[in-house]
């Protein structure tokens, strides 16, 4: 009997791990990413890779398998993907984001795109090689990581943090969010992420003096808070072009004041051309009629490669004398030069399977495990390699409703990342 290839299991693959439940609502409440871990071990021991299982907390699982390369010599690849999904409101969809339902020519439900339609890859690939007894030319590490979608803590970080020896000889790393198609008129290129805009989640407190909801006060907590939040929401950021942003504008032949022609691309390279601050929780007060004495608010901020000073001055002044911020969270921003025999290796695979596409950078506005690997000099860029249909609004789709991948472009990233790593 032939042996099932990469390009054979990846749908399979994939509808298994969205069929896992691994929520992470940022709690530490739900069910964790334990059994998706325990899935991902299990195939990888089938086919002789060593998976460890570490865990941070109670189901807060992460899996970690090395692959011994012709030459241990070399620097090791890091491919990289997390387990956990954000929460969903089943009703709003077309199919039940935990079916992994076939229809459309797509594999349907929460994680598709984000990200175990990367995760499936990966193992696809793992098991094709390793089931045909094939070495990478280097060692190459496989980490499937718990909570990226809250921060990190009990994922990435963690691993940082405390088995620093799993990334022995680790020099390069890819993970998410990039290596998809867009089509721009009779151009398909494929947006390859080589930078992260930081992020700056904080906590805003403004404290006052409590008293009767029907008697004058000029120090009113909801009113400074209020204020301050005003202030930021509608503060228009200036446009500051990175290299990594640059260069994409100039593959695309449009200024930073053109970008509405992109269409749905538009809501990524928008997003990326400035620092941006909006204002996402607000709570105050406990009755009608009772002034409180303290209000509070969260800002999502992500600043720029280059620009987190500019972006906190910026929102010290904003917020006035009688607010103070803390941070939710805090991570770096990202950037990491566009050439080299990793990106080489990535474009070759690229176009040997889509001569007419073209491998260019972009920056994420969010960001990924990348930024917890970055603090060990790991150079990483996002390549979860996707040929998808024109037509189809892929950005949109992360953390979004009716989250979908084409079986097709699952079975072409299979394609394209068996050619990279024999290439890498």
């Amino acid at each position: 009997m032939t042996p099932r290839t990469g390009e054979d299991e990846v749908v399979d693959l994939c509808r298994d791990l969205i069929r896992i439940d691994s929520t992470n609502a940022g709690d530490n409440a739900g069910p964790g990413e334990r059994q998706a871990a325990e899935y991902v071990a299990e195939k990888l021991e089938e086919v002789g890779l060593e998976a460890r299982i570490l865990e941070s907390d109670d189901r807060r699982s992460n899996v970690i398998a090395r692959i011994e390369g012709e030459d241990s010599s070399r620097g090791a690849l890091l491919l990289h993907g997390h387990l956990d999904v954000v929460p969903f409101d089943a009703g709003d969809w077309r199919h039940h984001p935990l079916s992994g339902e076939i229809a459309d020519g797509c594999v349907w439900g929460r994680g598709a795109v984000d990200m175990k339609d990367m995760d499936a890859m990966i193992l696809a690939v793992a098991r094709q090689w390793a089931s045909a007894g094939r070495r990478p030319p280097r060692d190459v590490v496989l980490m499937f990581t718990a909570d990226e979608e809250a921060g990190g803590a009990y994922g990435a970080n963690f691993l940082v943090d405390n088995h620093k020896e799993l990334f022995e000889g680790v020099t390069e790393a890819i993970g998410e969010v990039g290596g998809f198609s867009v089509s721009l008129g009779d151009r398909r290129l494929y947006l390859i992420e080589a930078a992260e805009k930081g992020m700056a989640w904080m906590r805003l407190r403004a404290k006052g003096r409590a008293g009767h909801g029907s008697m004058l006060n000029a120090d009113n907590a909801v009113t400074e808070l209020a204020d301050a939040v005003a202030r930021i929401g509608r503060h228009e950021w200036p446009v500051r072009l990175t290299p990594t942003v640059k260069r994409l504008l100039d593959e695309l032949e449009i200024g930073p004041d053109e970008i509405d022609r992109l269409g749905p691309l538009a809501r990524m390279i928008g997003a990326v051309l400035r620092n941006t601050a909006n204002p996402t929780m607000l709570q105050g007060g406990y009755k009608a009629n009772v002034i409180p004495q303290s209000a509070e608010a969260v800002v999502d901020g992500r600043f720029l490669p280059g620009y987190e000073e500019e972006f906190f001055a910026t929102i010290d002044e904003l917020l006035g004398p009688n607010v103070t911020r803390e941070f939710v969270q805090h991570q770096v921003a990202l950037e990491f030069a566009f050439e080299g025999p990793l990106v080489r290796a990535m474009a070759q695979a690229l176009t040997e399977e889509d001569p007419d596409g073209l491998a260019v950078p972009y920056t994420l506005s969010g960001g990924t495990d990348l930024k917890a690997f970055s603090r060990l000099g790991i150079t990483g860029y996002g390549f979860a390699p996707l040929k998808l249909p024109a037509d189809l609004d892929f950005s949109g789709m992360f953390h979004g409703v009716d989250e979908r991948v084409p079986v097709d472009s699952l079975r072409f990233g299979v394609r394209v990342l068996d050619r990279f790593l024999a290439l890498s």
